[in-house]
């Protein structure tokens, strides 16, 4: 039934409701029920429908928030699905991974005021979700095919945001992934717990469904030259994202039971798929009956030490050098980490690994508490070690979440033409999103570096629309 918006001065904020701690500590389920009808309709009828919608502007897909709230409220529902996906590829995978405590939803008028934001990420979810139960989701049909296509090296969120918007533009479209399946980090990178890899999996089978050739286990570079890539195609995208772990730089730190976050990540999510993973088949990379310890503050260490938790292990502490207000990770995350038993250590930084012997197995991490100093260039105030604060924290496993950088892209690829920023990222035409090699293309990670998917989403798009403009010039002067 139709509703007045402003309702925020009757109703308060209710987000969906979660599993119980207990329960969701025994498996890799999605932690969140869904949002009754009655229930997302009276939430969306909070929103004050702002004349300067803040919520939008700090989105990065730029999505019309208040609209499709005003229209789910109303229970035009199929028209708020298309007011939500007219922005954004993937608003059911961004209903549920995107920090909205960090973007729209810590944006909100009514957060900044107190009331309480509107829960506009699981407005987003919910809307998809009902779209997908309806059958209003479709494949990206082109309305007519073109003769020219185009290769795109890697199957994350910017390489499948690109490819859908160039199939609807009607050209063939390849992705390659090195990988064996078709996804790269909401695969292998995102715990279950957050995203169900079968909502990734339906959204994949769309883009196949549409005519979108889909060639994983294919690594550019090795498998396929990129030479020959680009003799394939009309135009090439680079999509690859940024996997390359940053090292833990302290006595002890390639002790045998230190691992990369991701590499524990893929293998917790390959055991979660059915597939089997030699780290957790042979005990390396499975925390159940183990002391972790994991040094990070990014979402990367959340889904690190949340994952510990599932596999039971028998403590989980996170190490972060910085203050919990200081942290770059979702303060939503932290929440549900210390609801399901993780060990916040906040003000601490790692000295050594300790173990057995000089290159034994690693038994703890000793670290030293810190103090906020001087801010650096970035404005964030430095850490700094205080004399004499060391303590040693038990651990049979410890994880190294702190960050990522790319690969060499150029090396691997056997193409010098392309150009690298002083941080390793490529560089792009800030408009077309081409490289130095003409036809070649870039977006996502490996342009911005390490970054939200909703980020990745939102280049993969604007890169689409570059080539679209570089084919179409090129098929015009050919033509004169």
């Amino acid at each position: 039934m139709p509703r007045k918006m402003l309702q925020f001065v009757r109703l308060d904020q209710r987000m969906p409701d979660k599993r119980d701690p207990a329960e969701r500590r025994r498996d890799f389920g999605e932690i969140t029920r869904a949002f009754a009808p009655e229930a997302a309709a009276e939430q969306a009828s909070r929103c004050e429908q702002c004349g300067i919608p803040f919520c939008q502007i700090h989105c990065p897909v730029a999505n019309n928030i208040p609209d499709w709230l005003m229209l789910m409220a109303n229970g035009r529902m199929e028209e708020a699905y298309a007011a939500s996906s007219a922005t954004n590829t993937f608003p059911e995978i961004c209903g549920r991974i995107c920090p909205q405590d960090r973007l729209c939803e810590g944006s909100c008028v009514l957060e900044q005021s107190r009331h309480g934001a509107v829960t506009i990420g699981a407005a987003e979810k919910h809307i998809t979700e009902h779209a997908f139960a309806q059958g209003w989701v479709k494949a990206p049909y082109p309305t007519c095919d073109r003769p020219q296509s185009v290769g795109i090296v890697g199957s994350g969120p910017a390489g499948l945001a690109a490819a859908e918007m160039l199939r609807r533009h009607g050209y063939r479209v390849t992705v390659y992934d090195r990988h064996d399946r078709i996804g790269g980090l909401l695969i292998y990178g995102i715990p279950g717990f957050k995203l169900d890899k079968a909502v990734v999996a339906r959204r994949v089978r769309l883009l196949e469904e549409a005519g979108i050739e889909l060639r994983p286990g294919v690594a550019v570079g090795t498998d396929l030259a990129f030479a020959d890539l680009r003799a394939r195609h009309d135009a090439v995208l680079i999509a690859t994202g940024v996997y390359r772990a940053r090292e833990l730089d302290v006595p002890g730190a390639n002790r045998p039971g230190v691992h990369a976050a991701l590499d524990y990540l893929i293998a917790a999510n390959r055991r979660d798929l059915g597939d089997s993973a030699p780290g957790l088949a042979d005990g390396r990379l499975d925390a159940a009956g183990k002391d972790v310890v994991v040094i990070g503050g990014g979402d990367t260490a959340m889904d690190c030490v949340r994952t510990a938790i599932r596999q039971g292990a028998r403590s989980v502490n996170c190490l972060y050098r910085r203050d919990r207000a200081n942290m770059p990770g979702s303060q939503r995350e932290v929440g549900h980490a210390e609801e399901e038993g993780v060990q916040f250590v906040w003000m601490a930084a790692p000295d050594s690994v300790l173990g057995e012997g000089p290159a034994g197995r690693a038994t703890g991490v000793r670290a030293q508490r810190m103090r906020l100093g001087a801010p650096d260039r970035s404005g964030r105030q430095t850490p700094v070690a205080i004399e004499n604060s060391g303590f040693t924290l038990p651990a049979d496993l410890v994880i190294k979440a702190l960050g990522f950088d790319p690969e060499d892209i150029p090396a691997l690829f056997g193409e010098p033409g392309l150009a690298v920023s002083r941080w390793g990222t490529l560089t792009v035409d800030a408009r077309s999103q081409m490289t130095a090699v003409d036809g070649v293309f870039a977006a996502g990670d490996i342009v911005r570096g390490a970054s939200l998917v909703v980020w990745a989403i939102r280049d993969g798009r604007e890169a689409a629309a570059g080539i679209h403009r570089y084919i179409q010039a090129k098929q015009a002067a050919a033509a004169e």
